[in-house]
Formats: structure tokens, sequence, C-alpha cells
């Protein structure tokens, strides 16, 4: 059964670089790689969640620049509908990001063009309506995503919220989100409480059900009605993990929707990041359903 998945957040153009060490303040450091790849967290997940098999609507903005034109191309050539994606007369948002030879990776994100996606204009929601799942993200204002959470919940749809960039989170938003997806820093910031375990906890205290990625270490699932689970990572060697956290609520998003347990969800969710982190680049380095099912038969 496929579903439908809406994404109301984020579009930019990823300018990467790939050094052995990042440079710390005042320091300059020789790369050995530079790729332009669009990506941001909103046009991450709608792509990772086609790939996994969901018909997706991509909603935000992108100027009117090249970066714009590649960016919506990228999103359709991967099968996502861009009618709810719209042109504004500025530049469009990017992402400059540098990633060490371990596969970490530091970010710095300009807004651009998704510093207009302040509220739903005419159409939005519909798109949300006709969704079975909304994803959500923070690299727009807090405005929009407030108007498109209360938008999932009047039509009945999920509303799945990753908190990134973590900042503490206003009532309006909290209270129309089902299921909140932190990292394991994102929860701690939100808790006031570095142990996963505990911030778990606190975060239930806000939302009906929470996910905390823990990178190497797997993830973590609750709801309120006192249901745990708790799924390992699959060892891989990571090559580049800034696509990681996009890939597993792109694919953990599709799964639920589709009717997938919460275990079987997760363990896809954590297949589709190993796959992702071995390959360079964000919406470039997502797997499709098919790798996805290949990687975890063969573990």
């Amino acid at each position: 059964m496929t579903t439908t998945v809406a994404v109301f957040g984020s579009c930019n153009m990823d300018l990467v670089a790939y050094v052995e060490t990042a440079p710390k303040q005042g320091e300059t450091v020789p790369g050995r790689e530079f790729h332009t790849v669009p990506g941001g967290k909103g046009a991450n997940q709608a792509i990772a969640a086609a790939k996994a098999g969901a018909a997706v609507r991509m909603i935000g903005a992108v100027g009117e620049d090249p970066f714009g034109t590649q960016i919506r191309e990228t999103l359709q050539k991967s099968t996502v509908d861009v009618s709810g994606l719209r042109v504004v007369p500025r530049r469009s948002g990017t992402a400059h990001i540098v990633v060490d030879a371990e596969g970490g990776n530091s970010i710095v994100v300009v807004p651009g063009a998704n510093a207009t996606v302040d509220g739903l204009v005419e159409g939005d929601e519909d798109l949300i309506a006709g969704a079975r799942s909304l994803l959500l993200q923070l690299e727009i204002p807090f405005s929009g995503v407030a108007a498109a959470a209360a938008a999932g919940r009047r039509n009945g749809v999920r509303v799945v919220l990753t908190p990134a960039p973590a900042v503490p989170l206003s009532a309006d938003i909290l209270s129309n989100v089902d299921l909140l997806v932190p990292n394991e820093h994102e929860a701690a910031i939100l808790a006031g409480d570095a142990d996963p375990r505990r911030a778990l906890a606190a975060l239930l205290q806000l939302v009906p059900e929470v996910v905390i990625t823990l990178g190497a270490r797997g993830s973590l699932y609750g709801n309120r009605d006192g249901a745990r689970v708790e799924v390992p990572s699959f060892p891989v060697d990571a090559v580049d993990t800034t696509a990681a956290g996009d890939t597993f609520v792109g694919v953990l998003s599709t799964a639920l929707g589709e009717g997938a347990e919460v275990p079987e969800a997760l363990r896809l969710a954590s297949a589709g990041a190993a796959v992702s982190v071995q390959r360079n680049g964000a919406s470039s380095s997502m797997p499709t359903r098919q790798e996805i099912i290949d990687f975890v038969a063969t573990r």
C-alpha cells in the first residue's frame, strides 16, 4: 500500500567541502573534494520518503536563481510533487557543510527563500489534508511550522516533527505534534537531560510519541501508553553522516504510513540511514526502497 507524505519545510543547496580535519577558529585547512548537492532538511526528508516508496508532496520555497531551479529538478527526478514549492524573488537557501575524515560534519545554514515560509498560502492545506503524514523541521520560521502543524491536526494527519536546529518549542507547535524525532543532542537540549531514557520520559510529557536517534547506538522509541522499543543500528563504515537523520525520518514515516509495526519501521529507518552514511552528500546518498530491502536481507 502506497502512503502519501506531505513535507512542509526547507529547501537548500548544500555546498559541501570534504577535509581530513575540520578547521578550528582562525585556521585554514586543505580540502579533498567539493560538491554542490540539493538538500535542506525538508527537501531531504521528501526525497528520502519518495525513494522509500511514498507518494510525496513538497511545500516550501526556493529563489529565482540557478540553485532554485536545480533543487526543483532534483525533487522532480525523485518523483516528489512540487506543486506546493513556490518561487520567491530572493536567493535560495544554502547550507555550508564541512565533512571530516570520520564522516562527521558541521553546518552553517543561510535561510534565503526559506525565510518566506512563515505561514500557509492557498493550496497548502489541501496538500497537507490529502496526506497520511506531515513532516516538519525547524529550518523555516516557527510561525510556518505552527500553521502547518495546526493544519495537520485539523485534517487528522499524523504530524512528525524533527526539532532541528534544537531550540525551545512553544505550546502552539507541540500541542499539534504526534511524533517527535530528535537526535540525542536535540533531545538533551529539549528535555534538559543528557540521559536518553530520562529525556524520552520528559519529552513524552509534551507529545504522545518520541523516537530518539542515537547514532551508532541505534534508536529509542516510547509512547504515553508505556511502550518502549530499542533498535540497534547497523554497523557500517561512515563516510558522510549529513543525511542520516533525514533519511531515518523519511523511511520511518513511509513505513509507519504503510502500516508497519514500530520495531519493523525503526529497523527499516536504521537500514536506510546506514546505507546513506556510506555515500557522500545528502539527497544524493539516500537509498531506494529496494536498496533498503537488499541491505536488510544481508544482515
